[in-house]
């Protein structure tokens, strides 16, 4: 069972985000909290494996909350998802800073709500299909002057070719695609990238890739 604690400060949202999390059986809400600060409590309680997280909240925002929750070592497992909306692109950045694992438009489709909510239990990071162009376009508007070429200088030849390709957005199946490798091997290669840098998901990598210049904005596929 996958355990999620919803933080939005919409009661009709949190409502609407439950039902159609626990439908399929295998997804357990185990709390709410319509701030930040009540987050935290939540999450020190349940130790859940997804939180579902609003950014504008009273109180505490969702940034801040993420933040706390990233650099807590006893909640080094639970995974933050950020609930946001297209007028909340310039969070975006902000949230991937202080750990959140992936992002999720609030007009999900429910298919896709639980989907997500697996992807990050297991571990993996997510950028839903709405937010990864934007997320994307917004780091290269912003760290196009800010590169950092020095963060490169740990990795294999290899690496560096995984590194852009994550950066650009895809997926292992993709990587491996891309660069002629297994899924698998993909993953490994992934890991070892976010032990060389340490980020703590695979949206830090995305920050890094383009940090380090590695990618650049406009830059063709």
């Amino acid at each position: 069972m996958i355990t999620v604690v919803l933080v939005d400060d919409q009661e009709m949202v949190r409502t609407g985000l439950r039902m159609l999390a626990e439908k399929d059986g295998d997804i357990e809400v185990v709390g709410e909290a319509s701030d930040g600060a009540a987050a935290l409590g939540l999450v020190r309680q349940f130790r859940p494996d997804v939180v579902l997280m609003d950014i504008r909240m009273p109180r505490m925002d969702g940034i801040t909350a993420t933040r706390q929750i990233a650099g807590d070592p006893a909640s080094d497992s639970v995974r933050v998802v950020m609930l946001t909306t297209f007028d909340e692109d310039d969070h975006i950045l902000s949230a991937i800073r202080a750990g959140a694992a992936g992002f999720l438009l609030k007009d999900v489709t429910p298919v896709e709500l639980r989907q997500a909510i697996r992807v990050v239990a297991a571990g993996d990071s997510l950028l839903s299909p709405g937010v990864t162009t934007t997320v994307l376009q917004q780091l290269g508007r912003r760290l196009a002057h800010q590169t950092r070429p020095e963060l490169l200088d740990a990795l294999t030849a290899r690496e560096r070719e995984v590194l852009a390709e994550v950066g650009r957005g895809l997926s292992n199946a993709d990587v491996g695609t891309r660069l002629h490798i297994s899924p698998a091997t993909a993953r490994t290669y992934v890991s070892r990238l976010l032990a060389k840098l340490g980020a703590r998901d695979r949206a830090q990598l995305v920050v890094l890739a383009y940090e380090s210049g590695l990618v650049a904005p406009g830059r063709p596929d």
